[in-house]
């Protein structure tokens, strides 16, 4: 809908702007600070319009590549992040799967799980 009113105040201003230069078809004197010359009224309205219209068309084209490199930085970023959020869930999935079955909280070892994984070791030693 946004685009819609933009295009439709555009238009509008079109028209305003072409009227308003063929109204104005006397010639009038330009000074370019190192020449002065003879042009009509309707080229010089026409060529600022042209001339304004390139410059904020350049801006918008600047600004909306600016906004998609930054909205790739960011998708790339938030992948980034998941993965490294992933992986660090599947540790801790598996550090979850090494304490099934023991009643210890995460972390704590007992020396009897120990002593049961030595089979074949009865010193102690490894």
């Amino acid at each position: 809908m946004k685009m819609q009113w933009a295009l439709i105040a555009g238009l509008v201003f079109a028209l305003f702007t072409g009227i308003f230069a063929v109204i104005n078809v006397n010639s009038v004197e330009v000074n370019l600070l190192f020449n002065t010359f003879q042009i009509p009224l309707i080229l010089l309205i026409l060529g600022c319009t042209l001339i304004g219209g390139i410059i904020v068309g350049s801006y918008g084209i600047y600004r909306q590549y600016r906004l998609q490199r930054e909205n790739k930085q960011l998708k790339l970023r938030v992948s980034e992040l998941e993965n490294a959020k992933s992986s660090t869930d599947t540790f801790d999935s598996y550090a979850s799967m090494d304490t099934i079955g023991t009643t210890e909280p995460e972390g704590s070892i007992s020396n009897e799980s120990i002593e049961s994984q030595r089979k074949g070791n009865p010193t102690g030693t490894l």
